[in-house]
């Protein structure tokens, strides 16, 4: 019988172990920190040390002139709860003089009835925050954009006031009977969405974010749908397209039918 111990590196079964599961560790250490990292480019990696710093999550800033600013215009409005709270009525009587011009897609009294928004009542920082965003190129849209091109700070701060002002009414899509779906009311934890009551105004609303009550689903499908795919990325830290990527069909659906149905 051998006198020689079980685990010696001289037994060719413990110096074979030993050497696979270096291999594999070595393997798994370039794919997970260097291959992977490299293979998104959205994340724009500098090297292979930024990848590596990327997927051990150690923040790493940029050298001085090297940062990498996103390929896309971003929204330039500051939200604060304060926020315009307060217009004057010579505001709101010329942004009604303003909104003559707005009546062909969102109603003469703020409602539309051609599946664009409807203004009426919303609050007035939002208003200005997506018509600025509209001037700026954070936001696109082949109508929108051509239209807040020329518009002045007053203005946009002038049709805020006014459509703010407007009471809200209920559009022909209400009904009461449509219930709640669990993504409004309690969100999805699990995957990181919070309700949308939280934001939207059912439960509370936080700064910037519209009131959603009475919006055509047909609009509010698609503005989900566009902040799922990128399309759409004017919200302020990515917020809503975190939230759009990981809500399911079926659940963008119920949002924006029990949005609709709302008085």
């Amino acid at each position: 019988m051998s006198e020689q111990p079980l685990f010696s590196p001289r037994n060719p079964w413990v110096a074979a172990s030993v050497g696979v599961t270096v291999v594999i560790a070595l393997v798994s250490a370039l794919a997970g920190l260097i291959w992977l990292p490299l293979a998104q480019p959205e994340l724009k990696l500098a090297g292979i040390w930024d990848a590596i710093c990327s997927a051990a999550g150690v923040p790493r800033a940029a050298p001085r002139g090297e940062q990498l600013p996103p390929d896309f215009k971003t929204s330039n409005v500051v939200m604060t709860p304060e926020m315009l709270r307060r217009p004057n009525p010579v505001s709101i009587g010329r942004g009604a003089t303003l909104a003559q011009r707005c009546a062909i897609c969102h109603g003469p009294q703020g409602v539309s009835d051609a599946n664009s928004p409807n203004l009426a009542g919303q609050y007035a920082a939002v208003t200005y925050k997506e018509l600025n965003d509209f001037k700026t190129g954070a936001r696109v849209n082949a109508v929108m954009s051509p239209f807040a091109a020329n518009m002045s700070n007053q203005d946009m701060l002038d049709l805020a006031a006014y459509y703010a002002y407007l009471p809200r009414v209920p559009t022909s899509h209400a009904d009461d009977n449509v219930p709640a779906p669990p993504i409004v009311v309690t969100g999805a934890p699990m995957r990181n969405i919070a309700p949308c009551g939280s934001c939207h105004g059912d439960l509370d609303n936080k700064a910037g974010s519209p009131w959603l009550g009475g919006q055509s689903a047909v609009y509010i499908k698609a503005q989900l749908t566009a902040f799922a795919s990128g399309i759409r990325r004017n919200d302020i830290s990515q917020q809503m397209r975190n939230v759009a990527r990981n809500m399911t069909a079926e659940e963008i659906d119920q949002v924006a039918r029990y949005y609709e149905a709302q008085p």
